[in-house]
């Protein structure tokens, strides 16, 4: 079950990919069953707060009519940053499946861990490196794509 929802997620980072966003992709799941995909748009929005977790949030909050996603699980391919992390403990969402490390904005073990070092009223459970090397590397053909277009530019 955890890899269809990862792969889901995945298709919704290329979506990001093809935009050249940074490629990270969310979906969020209730009984089952989806109810919010999202990707990176900061690029496109000429936004920060653009990021997969928060829109993906943002939708499945819309879905449900409350900003409470309880018993909600979702599924994201990079490490959420800080402020992802504080939106997901924020939205009470129940377990979160991380694709791969983020060792520079990490906020789930690899830089801080907002999930388990603070003392928060809520609690998510994570589960990491889902579909690693997928995850790991749709973000390494990405940065390397952008690297060639900076040299051919």
């Amino acid at each position: 079950m955890e890899e269809k929802f990862m792969k889901m997620a995945l298709k919704e980072a290329r979506k990001a990919y093809d935009k050249l966003e940074i490629p990270v992709g969310a979906v969020i799941v209730k009984d089952g069953k989806v109810i919010a995909k999202a990707h990176n748009l900061k690029e496109t929005k000429y936004d920060t707060t653009k990021h997969a977790e928060i829109l993906a949030i943002q939708k499945a909050s819309k879905k449900l009519e409350s900003w409470r996603l309880l018993d909600c699980e979702m599924y994201v391919t990079l490490e959420p940053c800080f402020m992802c992390a504080g939106a997901i403990i924020n939205a009470r969402i129940k377990k979160l499946y991380i694709g791969t490390l983020d060792n520079k904005t990490g906020a789930a073990g690899s830089v801080l861990n907002l999930f388990e070092d603070y003392p928060f009223n809520h609690k998510v459970e994570i589960e990491k490196q889902i579909m690693q090397a997928d995850c790991e590397k749709i973000l390494k053909d990405f940065f390397k794509m952008l690297r060639e277009l900076k040299r051919n530019n």
